[in-house]
């Protein structure tokens, strides 16, 4: 299910260019090869332990540092073989970096630029030159789009730090918006509120951040009512799920649930819907 939502297309692509490097190693010299094993490890590992959701931003350097690395090593290596590589910078560009990574990754670009000036003509590598530059420029456009998306959720009102607990605004937003993802990725979506005892509300929120996987979250209606939004890959397993979950509450702690699909967003009213459950 968490695959299937959020990682399973980035991880394919992953291992489709893995293969497609693995596929062109063979004839590759020395140095060429041993970068691109080193890359193919990468992308392989990298797909392989993949657990990406984009509630969360991780420390540390930005992972888009090592795809620009190996991408200058691969060119440096061989430059007249994996020219061609050089029009792989438009896909990175479209990645939301920050900006001392994006001024790495342009150098390394110009770098690679120059290393295959000597196996084309001057007329061949201006037009070629001319075109990257637009290219990068509308991927830098569409990862300015994403930075500016990424803002917003992170600009979320956490209840509590390092736990995924929202407001009642932020419930609003998501339910929309987690409608429209689940009809785009044919996912059982499902809104489940929770009428507890007023001295309970902050213990059993923890605990059902815990029950919930990595990319769902939990929230505040009021003083009495928790919410969350529960993904499964059908219906019938929504239920099997949502059975689980009352099970590992409080017996005083009441639950309804309610299908994504069935919301009316226009005449929603989070209390009247607390107070039936």
């Amino acid at each position: 299910m968490q695959n299937k939502y959020k990682v399973h297309p980035l991880r394919a692509n992953l291992l489709a260019v893995a293969t497609a490097l693995l596929l062109w190693t063979p004839a590759a010299p020395p140095l060429a090869a041993l970068v691109m094993w080193v890359s193919i490890g990468w992308l392989f590992i990298t797909a392989l332990l993949l657990d990406f959701s984009h509630r969360r931003s991780r420390g540390g350097l930005p992972w888009q540092l090592l795809p620009g690395v190996l991408l200058i090593g691969l060119i440096a290596s061989a430059p007249q073989r994996h020219m061609l590589l050089v029009w792989a910078w438009v896909a990175l560009f479209m990645l939301p970096q920050p900006h001392w990574v994006a001024t790495f990754n342009l150098s390394g670009m110009l770098l690679g630029m120059v290393l295959i000036l000597p196996h084309l003509g001057l007329p061949a590598w201006t037009l070629m030159l001319l075109s990257l530059i637009v290219l990068c420029l509308i991927a830098t456009a569409r990862a300015n789009q994403l930075t500016l998306i990424r803002g917003d959720l992170r600009r979320r009102l956490r209840l509590v730090p390092g736990v995924n607990f929202w407001t009642r605004e932020q419930l609003l937003l998501d339910l929309k918006r987690e409608r429209h993802r689940c009809a785009r990725e044919a996912v059982h979506g499902e809104l489940v509120v929770i009428r507890v005892r007023r001295r309970q509300l902050w213990p059993l929120a923890r605990r059902l951040c815990r029950l919930l996987y990595g990319f769902e979250n939990a929230y505040r209606v009021d003083g009495r009512t928790l919410a969350a939004i529960l993904f499964s890959p059908s219906p019938q397993e929504g239920e099997k799920r949502r059975r689980r979950l009352a099970a590992a509450l409080p017996d005083n702690a009441l639950g309804r649930g309610m299908p994504l699909a069935d919301i009316e967003f226009e005449s929603l009213d989070l209390h009247a819907l607390a107070e039936t459950s």
